[in-house]
Protein backbone atom coordinates (compact mmCIF):
# COMPACT_ATOMS: atom_id res chain seq x y z
CA UNK A 1 0.00 0.00 0.00
CA UNK A 2 1.56 3.26 -1.18
CA UNK A 3 0.61 6.62 0.29
CA UNK A 4 1.35 9.92 -1.47
CA UNK A 5 1.25 13.40 -0.03
CA UNK A 6 0.59 16.06 -2.66
CA UNK A 7 0.93 19.80 -2.05
CA UNK A 8 -2.48 21.38 -1.46
CA UNK A 9 -2.10 23.88 -4.31
CA UNK A 10 -1.20 21.10 -6.76
CA UNK A 11 -4.14 18.99 -5.61
CA UNK A 12 -6.47 22.02 -5.86
CA UNK A 13 -5.27 22.78 -9.41
CA UNK A 14 -5.84 19.16 -10.43
CA UNK A 15 -9.36 19.24 -8.99
CA UNK A 16 -10.14 22.50 -10.82
CA UNK A 17 -8.77 20.89 -14.00
CA UNK A 18 -11.17 17.94 -13.58
CA UNK A 19 -14.05 20.38 -13.07
CA UNK A 20 -13.13 22.52 -16.08
CA UNK A 21 -12.81 19.47 -18.33
CA UNK A 22 -16.18 18.16 -17.13
CA UNK A 23 -17.80 21.55 -17.79
CA UNK A 24 -16.24 21.70 -21.26
CA UNK A 25 -17.48 18.20 -22.07
CA UNK A 26 -20.98 18.94 -20.76
CA UNK A 27 -21.20 22.13 -22.79
CA UNK A 28 -19.93 20.34 -25.89
CA UNK A 29 -22.76 17.83 -25.66
CA UNK A 30 -25.32 20.65 -25.87
CA UNK A 31 -23.79 22.49 -28.84
CA UNK A 32 -24.77 22.14 -32.48
CA UNK A 33 -22.56 19.87 -34.59
CA UNK A 34 -21.06 22.81 -36.50
CA UNK A 35 -19.57 26.02 -35.14
CA UNK A 36 -20.79 27.96 -38.17
CA UNK A 37 -24.28 27.58 -39.65
CA UNK A 38 -24.26 24.63 -42.05
CA UNK A 39 -26.71 22.77 -44.20
CA UNK A 40 -27.65 19.27 -43.20
CA UNK A 41 -26.42 16.36 -45.26
CA UNK A 42 -27.17 12.79 -46.02
CA UNK A 43 -24.96 9.95 -47.26
CA UNK A 44 -26.32 6.71 -48.71
CA UNK A 45 -25.20 3.20 -47.83
CA UNK A 46 -21.66 2.68 -49.11
CA UNK A 47 -20.41 -0.21 -51.23
CA UNK A 48 -18.50 -1.39 -48.19
CA UNK A 49 -21.79 -1.93 -46.36
CA UNK A 50 -21.70 1.13 -44.13
CA UNK A 51 -24.89 2.52 -42.69
CA UNK A 52 -26.58 5.54 -44.25
CA UNK A 53 -25.81 8.70 -42.32
CA UNK A 54 -27.32 12.14 -42.06
CA UNK A 55 -27.13 15.29 -39.98
CA UNK A 56 -29.78 17.96 -39.67
CA UNK A 57 -28.96 21.58 -40.51
CA UNK A 58 -26.85 23.29 -37.85
CA UNK A 59 -27.66 26.79 -36.67
CA UNK A 60 -24.03 27.22 -35.58
CA UNK A 61 -22.85 28.43 -32.20
CA UNK A 62 -24.18 31.62 -30.69
CA UNK A 63 -21.66 34.28 -29.71
CA UNK A 64 -22.23 33.36 -26.05
CA UNK A 65 -21.49 29.68 -26.80
CA UNK A 66 -18.32 30.60 -28.72
CA UNK A 67 -17.19 32.78 -25.83
CA UNK A 68 -17.89 30.11 -23.22
CA UNK A 69 -16.18 27.29 -25.12
CA UNK A 70 -13.13 29.52 -25.66
CA UNK A 71 -13.09 30.42 -21.95
CA UNK A 72 -13.26 26.76 -20.92
CA UNK A 73 -10.53 25.75 -23.39
CA UNK A 74 -8.27 28.49 -22.05
CA UNK A 75 -9.00 27.43 -18.46
CA UNK A 76 -8.24 23.77 -19.22
CA UNK A 77 -4.99 24.75 -20.95
CA UNK A 78 -3.88 27.05 -18.12
CA UNK A 79 -4.68 24.46 -15.45
CA UNK A 80 -2.94 21.71 -17.43
CA UNK A 81 0.19 23.85 -17.54
CA UNK A 82 -0.10 24.66 -13.83
CA UNK A 83 -0.38 20.99 -12.89
CA UNK A 84 2.30 19.70 -15.27
CA UNK A 85 4.90 22.35 -14.40
CA UNK A 86 4.31 22.47 -10.63
CA UNK A 87 7.61 22.63 -8.67
CA UNK A 88 6.60 19.48 -6.76
CA UNK A 89 7.45 17.34 -9.79
CA UNK A 90 11.04 18.57 -9.65
CA UNK A 91 11.41 17.11 -6.16
CA UNK A 92 10.43 13.59 -7.27
CA UNK A 93 13.42 11.38 -7.90
CA UNK A 94 11.71 8.26 -9.24
CA UNK A 95 8.23 6.99 -10.02
CA UNK A 96 7.20 10.31 -11.56
CA UNK A 97 4.71 8.72 -13.96
CA UNK A 98 3.09 6.78 -11.12
CA UNK A 99 2.84 9.94 -9.03
CA UNK A 100 1.28 11.91 -11.88
CA UNK A 101 -1.23 9.13 -12.50
CA UNK A 102 -2.03 8.91 -8.78
CA UNK A 103 -2.78 12.63 -8.68
CA UNK A 104 -4.79 12.50 -11.90
CA UNK A 105 -7.01 9.69 -10.62
CA UNK A 106 -7.37 10.92 -7.05
CA UNK A 107 -10.65 12.77 -6.54
CA UNK A 108 -10.84 12.90 -2.75
CA UNK A 109 -9.87 15.64 -0.30
CA UNK A 110 -6.36 17.12 -0.32
CA UNK A 111 -3.71 15.28 1.61
CA UNK A 112 -2.67 11.67 1.72
CA UNK A 113 -3.70 9.40 -1.11
CA UNK A 114 -3.82 5.66 -0.47
CA UNK A 115 -3.17 3.77 -3.72
CA UNK A 116 -5.12 0.71 -2.52
CA UNK A 117 -8.28 2.72 -1.82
Amino acid sequence: MTTYEFPRDLHAAQMRLHQARAAQEALGKTLPWSVEPAEGWSAPVTQQGGEPRSLPPSPGYTEAEKTEIARLRAEVLALSITVSTHPYWGTCTNGLVGLRMALKHFHGPAGAYDEAA
